[in-house]
């Protein structure tokens, strides 16, 4: 019987063949903290009696989403993920002197390659499926184990194959794909199992497309998402010093999937996500005659905060003024990604009409601090979520969207067609 990706992955590691439905426990390749839960990891660590981490080069804690501290309290949480890593003399420890979040900060710095094994404290961890490796989000316990060990325990999922076909048409991205596919099998059609993007139109996706893609995998409800590598993704690896050598997997022909979703790309509009689920999917026709008016628009996040959106928002903007009513916040994914929106100009663009530049954070995106939403307003995100009470006040309304979508939206002040 044939292999898909996820599970030759894991035959790797395990040194033997394995599939779908098997329990394996492998070696794990990076395992990723942050602020919100890497303290539970460190207090379960210290607990156990262990004195050093297992795997010390591949651990790394990053202060993503309270960084700044926003209050005495997120401050004190920060402080322990900062005291361990310095007791520990962490090489890859990322507070505010190299800030990002950690999303899109990790494959920037080579952390995360082809072939690795990735577990995370955070649900989207299934980004860095994008690279063409199994990763996934687990528990603060799950991810303390690691830090003993060096290995985790694993279920090897099932796989439903997403077919992409045709060319993708003006302001459809890698959101508008993921959110159509939440549209079609809802936040649980695909639990505990391997969401495959294959397909022609994969060839067109950027790596920011692929990673906004494998990052909403979550959402519905798969253990991970991923897209094997091609030339775009050893084109993107080319630049960076990575932490190891890649290991390219490929789907066998006659692997085995429990469900195969197709999808033409080329009739596809940008999808607007209603509340209070990301599978509450609209088309932009639709969400346009809707006329809904909205208070504020947020461009940034792990999912769409990196350079292709601050271009493609900037290119919208320029020129123009944000609605009087609504407010604009962009939030780079990460220092490097906003240094380099400064230095094209995308910056001055984006401030130009109206928008509010943060440094890099998850606060926005959690309704942590930073763009907390009143009573009763509304929000166009680019973000991943739209839950109740997600950004703010329970009240409050989140409508998921890609960045052109957000940045017309900004301007008119209400859901509008970039197009």
């Amino acid at each position: 019987m044939g292999q898909t990706i996820t599970e030759k992955i894991f035959s790797h590691h395990a040194g033997k063949p394995v599939h779908a439905g098997q329990i394996v426990e492998v070696d794990i390749d990076m395992v990723i903290g942050n602020d919100i839960t890497t303290p539970i990891s460190i207090r379960a660590f210290e607990e156990s009696g262990a004195k050093k981490l297992a795997k010390p080069d591949n651990f790394a804690i990053v202060m993503d989403h309270y960084i700044p501290a926003k209050d005495i309290a997120s401050a004190n949480q920060a402080k322990i993920s900062r005291d361990f890593a310095y007791k520990h003399d962490m090489k890859h420890f990322f507070d505010e002197k190299d800030m990002g979040i950690e999303h899109a900060l990790l494959p920037e710095k080579g952390l995360v390659i082809p072939g690795d094994v990735i577990i995370g404290a955070d649900s989207h961890t299934c980004t860095h499926g994008a690279l063409g490796a199994f990763s996934t989000g687990m528990g603060s316990t799950d991810l303390a184990y690691a830090m003993i060990t060096g290995r985790n325990w694993f279920k090897v999922p099932e796989a439903i194959k997403v077919v992409f076909s045709g060319k993708p048409g003006k302001h459809i991205y890698g959101k508008d794909l993921i959110l159509e596919v939440i549209r079609r099998i809802g936040v649980d059609g695909a639990l505990y199992k391997t969401l495959e993007f294959t397909g022609d139109t994969i060839a067109h996706l950027s790596m920011d497309d692929r990673f906004s893609l494998c990052n909403m995998a979550i959402e519905a409800g798969a253990k991970n998402g991923i897209i094997a590598a091609d030339e775009v993704t050893k084109t993107y690896l080319k630049d960076k010093e990575l932490r190891d050598e890649p290991v390219y997997h490929y789907s066998d022909e006659d692997a085995d999937y429990v469900q195969t979703i197709e999808i033409d790309v080329q009739n596809l509009s940008p999808v607007i996500a209603y509340p209070f689920l990301p599978e509450n999917g609209k088309s932009i026709e639709t969400a346009v005659s809707d006329d809904i008016k909205i208070d504020q628009v947020m461009i940034g996040s792990c999912t769409n905060g990196r350079l292709e959106d601050l271009k493609i928002a900037s290119e919208i903007l320029e020129g123009k003024r944000v609605a009087k009513h609504t407010r604009l916040i962009i939030t780079p994914a990460t220092q490097k990604i906003y240094l380099q929106a400064q230095k094209l100009g995308y910056i001055e663009k984006l401030i130009n009409a109206g928008a509010v530049v943060s440094n890099p954070t998850c606060g926005a995106c959690l309704g942590g601090y930073m763009g907390i939403l009143g009573k009763g307003e509304k929000c166009v995100a680019t973000t991943n979520r739209n839950f109740v009470g997600r950004m703010g006040d329970r009240s409050s309304e989140i409508y998921l969207a890609n960045s052109a979508v957000a940045a017309q939206s900004a301007i008119e002040g209400k859901i509008a067609d970039p197009r």
